[in-house]
């Protein structure tokens, strides 16, 4: 099945590579097709956030540090490849792996990808799990940042992100499982922003209300003072912070 067709893909379940829990950018300026990799990545056990085009794309990369990103070549404005030229440029994301995708495979466009900095290149249509495959390849190769530890420590608080469980001074503290899955979202991407939409499990929930609310309940549970957070930090224009000790 290639990415083009709609039907559901066939696996059920998230797998266990060396990406599993990795944060990945999706920039590509064709709606469904970023919306397909966005769902399918996630479910394969990503953290996905996608891009419409290479200036939202330059926005967020330089608020968070992504493990990789998925690049389509040929779009409006500044192209995949330009964007290529840019991230290895920066200081801040020149060891970013980018995985090029375009509709164009000729071995010249393929020779140019690669030679922007580009550490692989697929061409359109693709079978989703060749490019799962990629990724984790790509992940093994360039090593990418270590993997959340199992406790987050968040002063008087501490985190279990397997169990989902919340203590503090040893007491524990009962979580709902929105804001346990917050929590860990957070946690996964510490000293990180996330987007505040995108914490937010309920598509219906278009101003991010309930996101709010959960973050409100969490500061009482884990800050000393939640009026003025320490740990779970605001970004303005953003999202969210955790910032654990």
């Amino acid at each position: 099945m290639s990415l083009t067709e709609s039907r559901p893909y066939g696996r059920s379940g998230p797998i266990a590579g060396p990406g599993v829990g990795r944060h990945l950018l999706i920039v590509d300026d064709d709606d469904r097709i970023r919306e397909l990799l966005k769902e399918f990545l996630s479910r394969e056990g990503y953290r996905v956030t996608g891009a419409a085009h290479a200036a939202a794309a330059k926005r967020m990369m330089e608020l968070i540090e992504f493990d990789l990103v998925v690049l389509d070549v040929m779009m409006p404005g500044e192209s995949g490849l330009d964007l290529t030229t840019w991230v290895r440029e920066k200081a801040e994301t020149s060891k970013t792996p980018v995985l090029l995708l375009t509709a164009r495979g000729d071995a010249e466009d393929r020779i140019e990808g690669l030679s922007r900095g580009a550490d692989d290149y697929m061409a359109k249509p693709f079978e989703p799990r060749e490019l799962v495959l990629r990724i984790e390849a790509i992940l093994r190769r360039t090593g990418g940042k270590p993997l959340t530890p199992r406790e987050i420590k968040l002063g008087a608080a501490v985190f279990d992100m397997e169990r989902l469980e919340l203590t503090r001074e040893g007491k524990p503290q009962r979580l709902t499982e929105a804001e346990a899955q917050l929590l860990k979202t957070l946690a996964l991407h510490a000293h990180a922003p996330v987007e505040r939409m995108s914490l937010s499990p309920d598509t219906a929930d278009i101003t991010g209300r309930a996101v709010d609310v959960q973050v409100t309940r969490l500061r009482r549970k884990l800050e000393a003072d939640p009026k003025n957070p320490r740990y779970l930090q605001t970004v303005r224009g953003v999202g969210y912070m955790l910032a654990p000790d």
